[in-house]
């Protein structure tokens, strides 16, 4: 049996998460309400909010904006404000030093940015789903996704099938939708992993973010929050990258051995690395669609990009996908449209060049960092001299990483 018009849904967003979530959020604040398809199940509250996640994202203020846009920012249970970075190579002669130093936990506004842990922020963003959205479904499995005349089909392994006129793909790197949309990705394996786990430190982190570039990669000390009130200050997430065959040495090691190699390899920056929880490791591969939209159908989130986590952008250009498409889609609910074609290829022009030159960029300067080569070694030496030395480029820099000019032509400007 046909469905009748009153049957097509305006917009479907597949997949629950930080970026999805606020996507549905952003627009049911326009006074369009989606239906989203979450894999994950409903959040134990009192579960996620008392055991600490390992890794923290960190979120600049053009995404702390959005979520306080739509009143999921006072729903974290927990978050660390910092309001420095250092930016430096082992056996390099310049560095980069943001913001300062501070003793103090400083409020969020006088902040660079702030690191969340994913379980809290997921938790908050579902937390106000539930309350805002009609039609928020959870432990729900798409089956297929397919075109129809004028509309998208989506096909629900419990029978269920729902169509509508607009398909938002937020479910991930390895997104279903995509495949589903025949949008081809290119990939980029840098035979490299990342390990991640929490690290308790002799000296406090005084809220600044460190990033020392070693010959085998990256490892940055990312400050987090402590669910210990004591041991506030003196505990980080790290994230360290490296070559496939000494993320699985170490991965391997004891956690004796562990935090000894950690504390040498970071040149004691914090002292010794004391205390260490499980490792987690994962690959990095940067992904990139070809396509962002087709008719009726736009990718956002990792399901469009996935960069290197060099500079911890990933989340927040998610978040900018986000915020952009559902401005232009207000807009043309204004105009009595919605999802037009010309719409989403707005959205694609105005992203997806962006997050291409983000994601070629980190891996550019992953690439300098490592390199041993005379040349690359003195351009980047030189460089790291001329940023530190002048304000105009460290500003720059931070305006960039900040996001909110990206937002400043759009309804949630700041």
């Amino acid at each position: 049996m046909s469905l009748n018009q009153s049957d097509i849904l305006d917009v479907v967003i597949v997949g629950g998460g930080l970026v999805g979530g606020l996507t549905a959020l952003l627009l049911a604040q326009g006074g369009v309400q989606a239906t989203v398809l979450d894999a994950a199940p409903i959040l134990d509250t009192d579960k996620t909010k008392s055991v600490a996640n390992p890794r923290v994202l960190a979120l600049s203020q053009a995404t702390i904006h959005l979520l306080k846009t739509v009143n999921v920012w006072d729903k974290l249970a927990r978050q660390q404000p910092y309001t420095g970075m250092q930016v430096w190579n082992k056996n390099g002669y310049g560095e980069i030093n943001f913001g300062h130093e501070s003793s103090k936990t400083p409020a969020v506004e006088n902040a660079l940015g702030t690191m969340v842990e994913p379980s809290l922020l997921n938790l908050a963003i579902q937390e106000k789903m539930l309350e805002q959205l009609q039609d928020y479904r959870t432990q729900v499995k798409v089956t297929r996704v397919e075109q129809g005349v004028g509309v998208w089909i989506i096909h629900l392994a419990d029978g269920t099938q729902l169509k509508t006129k607009l398909v938002i793909g937020a479910d991930g790197a390895n997104s279903f939708v995509r495949e589903q949309a025949f949008i081809d990705i290119d990939i980029l394996d840098y035979k490299q992993a990342g390990i991640s786990c929490a690290i308790k430190t002799t000296q406090p982190h005084q809220h600044v973010a460190r990033q020392i570039f070693l010959e085998t990669g990256p490892l940055a000390f990312l400050p987090m929050a402590s669910l210990n009130p004591e041991q506030e200050g003196y505990w980080q997430s790290i994230v360290w990258t490296l070559p496939d065959d000494y993320a699985d040495e170490y991965v391997a090691l004891s956690d004796a051995e562990f935090t000894q190699l950690l504390t040498r390899e970071s040149h004691h920056m914090l002292g010794e690395v004391v205390e260490a929880t499980p490792r987690a490791k994962f690959p990095l591969k940067a992904r990139a669609a070809q396509q962002y939209v087709r008719n009726g159908l736009a990718l956002i989130g990792d399901a469009a990009h996935v960069i290197h986590p060099l500079a911890g952008q990933g989340v927040n250009i998610g978040c900018l996908d986000a915020a952009i498409l559902c401005d232009v889609l207000l807009h043309d609910k204004k105009r009595g449209v919605w999802a037009h074609e010309q719409t989403l290829q707005c959205y694609e022009h105005r992203r997806k060049g962006q997050n291409d030159a983000m994601m070629h960029s980190m891996s550019l300067i992953g690439w300098m960092e490592t390199s041993q080569l005379f040349p690359v070694v003195w351009t980047r030496n030189f460089g790291l001299k001329q940023v530190e030395q002048h304000t105009a480029l460290k500003d720059a820099f931070l305006s960039q990483a900040n996001g909110l000019q990206i937002l400043k032509d759009t309804r949630y400007a700041v």
